[in-house]
């Protein structure tokens, strides 16, 4: 087997290894089947970023990034990363208002912008000076500087300039709306990025031979092993558009007929995949392994996966955007039927400290007590564009490290590693007693008619805290009010019994397929 180089000081750098290794090997299938190889790949990044420089683009600038997913998409931030700058991508298809407030906040300058979404957006209101349409069409009807992509990609100027790319330098900003709904700029360097892709190199094992999956919008942090992992080891990346990323049946035949042997999303995509993509009419033996994160994965419906997937590897992964993964677990198979509690999240990385504090006095709890989780080491995040307030309070420095608050409350096992037990913005005081909304999620969970559940607390005028549990049930006709209330007596201490029961046919999504609880919160809220 080719050897692939050992140390990448750098994301571009990822594909640079193995365009020389494999330069006719696919790197890139677009939904539609066509593909682009390695050498390809970073011909065109090389070209692309030597464009960028002429125009003026220099290392520190942010290049937003607000197009579909493609081979393209990705090439864009190739050509970004290797002229020394980060990119932002931008969810394309977010309200104006947001794309806006993102170009404003980020101060972007130049944007790559697919010619459907460029009338639509008042890019030079928002401070671009400077936007490289993708695709077929007239391209903005502002005053703001235009170029082609085929300009771009093909700029006369075969290789780079190759600006310093320094480890600690930015290499993208993800943003992130965070339990406030405003977004924020969360900074990733490329020491912080590699050292993840590396960790995951050392536990997944990727080869040249490997097919992955490319479910999450780019975005989302899950897309930065979907990419920078296959291409780091001259695998294949398989993109998979909105639609059919959406699309149960579609995606179950997608994964079928790419062979896919890697797949990585959240639960809920695997659980309606597991529900409604009709898995047993495929053959689904190259897949490897199953990760998963972004959202606990209630155990009846992992169980349902692991019974129609039963030859993967399943992992399950945790960390917030600004750690991105940051402790693991794998999933011991068969899973027991009795087992209800969802699995642990397991041990730190190897590239990450872990430490479980007391939030009022930040001090160590006891092991097996219940604390916030705080995290150390290279996948820490630089910090909040613009926004140093917010970066130092999520900080503590102690043992020469700084230490970032994930928010979220666990405890440590001895055995399983660390268990989450929730959110600190998800817990609520009622009648004296401190709840986890997380518990009552789980709790419901456990009704074998519920498929989905978000579970939220809403202040009254009265002053008092009502809990709202809406759900998504598996039958018709779903279980009425009394039936859920007697479910939740014999599950839940009364005053952990949610006040209100609402049914949907699906439940408010983010565009990274969480559950929308600020919107769960907006709808109660609206009625009477």
């Amino acid at each position: 087997m080719t050897k692939i180089d050992s140390v990448a000081s750098d994301l571009a750098s990822c594909i640079e290894s193995s365009a020389r290794l494999f330069p006719d090997r696919r790197a890139i299938v677009n939904p539609d089947g066509s593909a682009v190889s390695y050498g390809e790949l970073n011909a065109k990044a090389d070209r692309g970023a030597a464009f960028l420089v002429a125009q003026g683009v220099v290392p520190g600038d942010r290049v937003g990034i607000l197009m579909p997913k493609s081979a393209n998409t990705v090439t864009a931030m190739m050509c970004i990363l290797k002229a020394g700058a980060a990119y932002v991508p931008i969810d394309w298809t977010a309200p104006v208002e947001r794309i806006c407030a993102i170009l404003k906040d980020c101060q972007i300058r130049t944007l790559f912008i697919d010619s459907r979404l460029a009338t639509s957006i008042k890019v030079a209101e928002a401070g671009v000076e400077h936007v490289i349409v993708v695709g077929q069409g007239t391209g903005t009807s502002e005053r703001t500087r235009q170029s082609r992509w085929d300009d771009a990609v093909n700029h006369t100027e075969s290789v780079s300039p190759r600006s310093e790319r320094g480890s600690d330098d930015l290499a993208y900003i993800l943003y992130t709306s965070g339990s406030t709904g405003i977004p924020k700029g969360v900074m990733i360097s490329h020491r912080n990025a590699v050292s993840f892709v590396d960790w995951c190199a050392s536990v997944f094992h990727p080869s040249p031979e490997d097919r992955f999956s490319s479910h999450a919008p780019f975005h989302f942090d899950l897309s930065v092993l979907d990419i920078y992992l296959p291409l780091r080891h001259g695998a294949t990346l398989h993109l998979i558009d909105d639609e059919t990323g959406k699309n149960p049946k579609a995606l179950a035949a997608f994964i079928a007929s790419q062979r896919l042997t890697v797949w990585y999303s959240t639960p809920s995509i695997l659980h309606l995949l597991a529900s409604f993509g009709h898995l047993d009419r495929y053959d689904f033996s190259s897949l490897r392994l199953v990760l998963f994160a972004g959202e606990v994965f209630p155990v009846k419906h992992l169980r349902q996966l692991t019974k129609l997937w039963p030859k993967p590897e399943y992992y399950n992964l945790y960390g917030p955007t600004e750690t991105n993964v940051c402790t693991y677990s794998p999933v011991p198979l068969p899973i027991p039927e009795e087992r209800t509690e969802p699995f642990p999240i397991g041990w730190p990385c190897a590239h990450c400290a872990a430490a479980v504090l007391d939030p009022r006095e930040n001090l160590p709890v006891r092991k097996g007590e219940e604390g916030v989780l705080y995290i150390a080491g290279e996948s820490v995040f630089k910090g909040y564009w613009g926004r140093s307030n917010e970066t130092n309070a999520a900080f503590r420095n102690a043992d020469g490290q700084r230490w970032y608050s994930t928010g979220d409350v666990v405890r440590e096992d001895p055995e399983q590693g660390f268990i989450y037990v929730g959110r600190r913005d998800r817990m609520v005081k009622r009648r004296g007693y401190r709840i986890e909304l997380d518990d009552i999620e789980c709790a419901l969970y456990g009704h074998d008619s519920i498929r989905e559940a978000g579970v939220v607390a809403v202040n009254t005028e009265a002053g008092d805290t009502q809990i709202v549990a809406h759900i998504v049930a598996d039958k018709e006709p779903p279980p009425d009010i009394l039936q859920m209330k007697m479910f939740v007596a014999k599950a839940l201490p009364s005053y952990m019994s949610p006040d209100i029961f609402i049914f949907h046919k699906r439940l408010p999504r983010t565009s990274t397929e969480k559950v929308d609880y600020q919107s769960l919160k907006q709808l109660q809220q609206r009625l009477p």
